[in-house]
């Protein structure tokens, strides 16, 4: 390779003179770059655990695209600190859990049947085949909740109406977990709510991660602070911590309110933003013993990025009088856990499914995994559905969901373009007994890089109720028929190709 690149350069200066020093300042840095790039190659496939399909994308970056790879490598390529980052926040959160659950008798007798028994879970005759889903999760920390009320939203305007009014409600504390917070007019009104309640005493703390708010004015949360409310941003990025993003969408009012979903806090989500339109997103507004769950997560995350750290006490975590049987779990995935615990709940609701399969991601770049389960599936007879944006936001990562959807389409899955502005809900159905809303999209990167939190509802009121959302949404979607995507042109094709090489690059 070195001695090619020399010819080559020979070529190109052929009749000019070029002095011994200069040549020899060529071929070192040829040298070292060719020499970097073995060295990261053998990183990779030595000493990195990654899948095969990880490690051949990125060998294909590094060879091929030799200077600009090895940059891209070390911003987003590198694993090797992924535990020195984030395994001290794996052993604290562990710490919290424990202090929540060992003064709580009741609880720790319910999480113990939980996990030895599948007869203390108490489900419907509907939900027998999922118990074992339901107990999946105990390893994070999330133990089945019965007691519960849930009110959906899918329209940005309705759910921020609601979080504002439960905001101007508060009256012990709020805090507020949020992948983006833009400067425009909903963020001014959030921070501005926000600052008249810490103003009266209420405690306030808000978290945005660093990367997704890289353009916010420093000074935009002055008022807030100036009030008394705390703010912190989820680790700076760099390197290692580039790639690993809180992507994680929570607000607790009080403890007994709390919220999670695909919506962040910025006009877009309003519709407002004209590039994207009506904006179709799915959140969640839960009351009862659920909420704890959510006021767990926020408090790990808090205490991982800030110096002003809280810790578990009745304040936080009062009394609940919900009466209403709903069975829900919270589940957080991501650095911080050791296991793909919202993936692997995806993947253990698709190999469960009996009738029915209805996913809505505006990002579909599937593992092998869930990509074999789904397919499977079809090829058994469910009902698989799938629906993506029309009008996506990365047009990359739209070129790879077109090829995994190609495959599906194949197998006997129905997969719909969302036409009416910009689909971001990220939900899956199951039979019409199990669903969950939550951040996680249905590709590698919510598997494996991002910070990432769902709630999962085994309620057959509530998720008919979401089903039909999604049937709503089919009414505004145009169908991708197989052989529709077998007409495709030749350059869609190559960009199809390259994106899917490249997708799995973790």
């Amino acid at each position: 390779m070195v001695f090619m690149l020399y010819l080559n350069l020979n070529y190109i200066y052929k009749g000019r003179r070029t002095d011994v020093n200069t040549w020899s300042i060529i071929v070192s840095v040829v040298s070292a770059v060719f020499v970097l790039n073995v060295g990261l190659a053998a990183i990779m496939v030595f000493f990195e655990r990654r899948s095969p399909s990880s490690t051949w994308a990125w060998l294909f970056v590094l060879f091929f695209v030799p200077v600009l790879g090895f940059f891209v490598y070390l911003i987003f390529g590198r694993n090797t600190g992924k535990q020195k980052a984030f395994g001290p926040k794996i052993l604290k959160d562990e710490e919290t859990l424990y202090e929540f659950v060992k003064d709580r008798d009741e609880l720790r007798a319910e999480v113990g049947k939980q996990l030895f028994s599948n007869d203390g879970i108490h489900l419907s005759k509907s939900y027998r085949h999922l118990l074992d889903f339901a107990t999946l999760n105990l390893n994070s920390g999330s133990w089945m909740t019965y007691h519960n009320t849930m009110k959906r939203f899918t329209d940005g305007n309705r759910k921020f109406e609601a979080l504002i009014d439960d905001i101007r409600s508060a009256k012990d504390f709020i805090h507020m977990e949020y992948y983006i917070f833009r400067g425009d007019s909903l963020g001014k009104t959030i921070v501005e709510e926000l600052a008249k309640k810490a103003a009266e005493g209420v405690e306030v703390r808000l978290m945005y991660d660093y990367m997704g708010n890289i353009t916010l004015p420093k000074h935009f949360f002055d008022k807030l602070r100036d009030a008394g409310g705390k703010v912190s941003a989820f680790i700076p990025a760099f390197f290692i911590r580039l790639n690993y993003r809180n992507h994680r969408k929570i607000a607790v009012i009080d403890g007994k309110i709390g919220y999670v979903g695909g919506f962040n806090i910025g006009n877009e989500y309003l519709g407002k933003v004209k590039r994207f339109g009506y904006w179709r997103d799915t959140h969640a507004r839960f009351e009862g013993e659920v909420v704890d769950q959510l006021q767990i997560r926020f408090m790990m995350d808090w205490n991982f990025c800030s110096e002003d750290k809280f810790f578990v006490t009745d304040f936080y975590y009062p009394k609940k009088d919900i009466k209403n049987y709903l069975p829900a779990q919270i589940v957080s995935s991501g650095p911080d856990t050791k296991w793909r615990n919202v993936r692997n709940s995806y993947f253990k609701m698709i190999n469960e499914a009996e009738k029915s399969i209805y996913i809505e991601t505006p990002y579909f770049s599937p593992d092998d995994g869930i990509q074999e389960a789904l397919k499977v599936a079809a090829l058994s007879g469910i009902d698989v559905r799938v629906i993506i944006p029309a009008n996506p936001d990365h047009f990359f990562v739209y070129w790879a969901s077109m090829s995994y959807l190609g495959e599906l389409l194949e197998a006997g899955v129905r997969c719909y373009q969302y036409e009416n502005g910009f689909i971001h809900s990220k939900t899956v159905f199951v039979d019409g007994i199990v669903g969950t809303i939550g951040t996680a999209n249905m590709d590698i990167r919510s598997f494996g890089l991002n910070f990432e939190v769902n709630s999962f509802i085994f309620d057959e009121e509530q998720v008919s109720l979401l089903e039909r959302d999604f049937m709503n949404d089919l009414s505004q979607c145009t169908e991708i028929t197989y052989e529709a995507y077998l007409k495709r042109g030749k350059l869609f094709k190559f960009r199809e190709s390259v994106a899917r090489l490249i997708s799995p690059m973790l």
